[in-house]
C-alpha cells in the first residue's frame, strides 16, 4: 500500500512539473507571438527598405540639411554635439515631428545601458520589443543581439534596427569586426583602436587616439568601449 501511495505521489509530481514546463513554454510562444505581432503593427508606417539613417553626431551640415530642419536647429546640433545619448539630442528637438525625423536620422542607444523605455524611440519599436532587448542583456556582441532578437522578427528588421544600436566592446579583447561594427567606425581607426594594444586604462585610450581626432569626436568614441578592470 506504502509503496502504491509513492507512485501516486511521484506520478502527480511529475505531471506537475509536466504541467509547468508545459505552461512556460507556451507563455514564451505566446510572448514571441505577441511581440511579432506588435512588431507587424508598428512598421506598418516605417519603410523597412534599407535607407540611410544619419547619425547627428557625424551628419554634415548640408545632410542635416536635407531633413527638414529649421536652420536653428541645425546650427545647434553642429554647436552641441556630441551628444553623449539619443536623449539629450531628443531634448532638444522641440517642435519637430519626431516620428518622422528618427527614421532618417539618429543617435545609437548603446544596448547594455539603455533604459527599457528609452528604445521605444527607435521608429517602429514599441513596449513589447523594447523589453526583448533590455531582456538579453548583457549583449558581448552584434552576433548576439542578431540570434536573440531574431526570434520575434525577420533578419530585414533586425538589420534595421541595428541602424539605431550598438554594442559596446572590449578594447583589448574585441576582434576587428566587433570594432567596425561601432557607430562612425572605419578601417583606419578600428586598426588605431587595435594598434595601441593592450591597454592598461581608458586614459591612454585617450592619449593614443586623440592624436587621431579631435576633442569632441575622441568623447564620442570612448563611449564606444571600455575596458573589463574598469
Amino acid at each position: 500500500m506504502k509503496n502504491i501511495t509513492k507512485l501516486l505521489v511521484v506520478a502527480i509530481l511529475i505531471g506537475a512539473t509536466f504541467n509547468s514546463c508545459k505552461e512556460s513554454a507556451d507563455v514564451k510562444e505566446e510572448t514571441k507571438t505577441a511581440v511579432k505581432t506588435e512588431v507587424k503593427d508598428k512598421t506598418t508606417e516605417v519603410n523597412t527598405e534599407s535607407e540611410t539613417v544619419l547619425n547627428a553626431n557625424l551628419a554634415t551640415e548640408k545632410e542635416l540639411n536635407t531633413l527638414g530642419l529649421s536652420s536653428e536647429i541645425v546650427a545647434q546640433i553642429l554647436q552641441k554635439r556630441p551628444f553623449l545619448s539619443m536623449n539629450d539630442l531628443d531634448v532638444l528637438l522641440k517642435g519637430v515631428d519626431k516620428e518622422v525625423l528618427y527614421k532618417s536620422m539618429f543617435i545609437p542607444f548603446n544596448l547594455n545601458t539603455t533604459a527599457e523605455a528609452d528604445f521605444k524611440l527607435i521608429p517602429g519599436v514599441g513596449g513589447r520589443m523594447a523589453h526583448e532587448f533590455e531582456e538579453y542583456r548583457p549583449y558581448v556582441s552584434v552576433k548576439q543581439f542578431k540570434r536573440e532578437i531574431g526570434k520575434y522578427v525577420d533578419e530585414t528588421e533586425v538589420e534595421r534596427y541595428l541602424k539605431y544600436v550598438f554594442v559596446p566592446v572590449e578594447l583589448n579583447t574585441a576582434s576587428n569586426e566587433a570594432i567596425l561594427a561601432l557607430p562612425g567606425v572605419g578601417k583606419r581607426m578600428a586598426h588605431e583602436f587595435e594598434e595601441y594594444r593592450p591597454y592598461k586604462n581608458l586614459s591612454q585610450f585617450r592619449k593614443e587616439i586623440g592624436k587621431y581626432v579631435d576633442d569632441k569626436e575622441l568623447m564620442r568614441l570612448e563611449r564606444l568601449v571600455y575596458l573589463k578592470d574598469q
